[in-house]
């Protein structure tokens, strides 16, 4: 795969560790993205072996598959990590090389009755992708839960954009679930503790419910074993792990 040019547009802080990164794609081919994609950065180590990192393209897309001229991607810092150091000291304009888009881990086809959309952390980008194509699907009658987990309020990025659809609309319900420290002025569906408690919680239909797990991987392992033990198939339960520092995302 032929890599892409991207020129670095801005940053926008989330919280204390988490930005949000704005590249301009610089490509003579059209660069068409299916919502829930990633792409992969590529750095030169110290030692000059070339590696790279993943990140899940955060840009609300116009529709379920689109061409982008620019990808937003939301980058924790990690101390100390070959990413941090690389993408904290670009300076608007320089430009660095990707490949992509990789990953299905987006909406099948076939329009489901209840989606469970599950994320810690920046596992949540991917599902700020998807937003257009949630509302399609919300205007045919599907149910969204988009379940949310942070240790506090700072860690629900892009939650504005979430609020505002279920505000919108009665079958889309966005669920924060707080596991160290409440917020003072709670939203209607807070919760406290994990987002494995919250699942714990619910009933689901094998023949009508699909759901998506995205970030931390213990999460991701906790909530599919307690998915596939409450009955819903293997098939329909989607799974990203984000790793942090690797080199890979599985």
């Amino acid at each position: 795969m032929t890599p892409l040019k991207l020129t670095m547009q801005g940053v926008e802080s989330l919280n204390d560790s988490t930005v949000n990164i704005t590249f301009n794609i610089e490509s003579e081919q059209p660069f068409v993205v299916i919502a829930g994609q990633f792409l992969r950065l590529h750095f030169t180590q110290n030692d000059g072996i070339e590696t790279f990192r993943s990140y899940s393209i955060a840009n609300i897309f116009p529709e379920e598959k689109s061409v982008l001229s620019q990808v937003e991607i939301a980058v924790s810092w990690v101390p100390g990590g070959l990413a941090t150091e690389k993408l904290s000291n670009m300076a608007v304009g320089e430009q660095m090389e990707a490949t992509g888009p990789y990953g299905r881990f987006c909406l099948l086809p076939d329009r489901h009755e209840r989606y469970f959309l599950i994320a810690t952390g920046t596992g949540v980008t991917p599902y700020r992708a998807m937003l257009k194509e949630i509302e399609l699907r919300l205007q045919a009658g599907s149910e969204f839960y988009v379940v949310m987990g942070a240790q506090k309020e700072s860690g629900l990025l892009y939650e504005s954009d979430f609020v505002n659809l279920d505000k919108q609309y009665e079958n889309f319900h966005y669920v924060p679930c707080l596991s160290r420290e409440s917020r003072p002025n709670p939203g209607p569906n807070d919760q406290s503790g994990y987002v494995q408690n919250y699942l714990a919680g619910h009933q689901f239909d094998a023949e009508n419910d699909i759901a998506y797990l995205c970030g931390n991987p213990n999460m991701v392992d906790d909530a599919f074993a307690l998915l596939k033990e409450k009955g819903l198939p293997v098939p329909l339960i989607k799974r990203e792990k984000y790793i942090s520092p690797a080199t890979k995302k599985k």
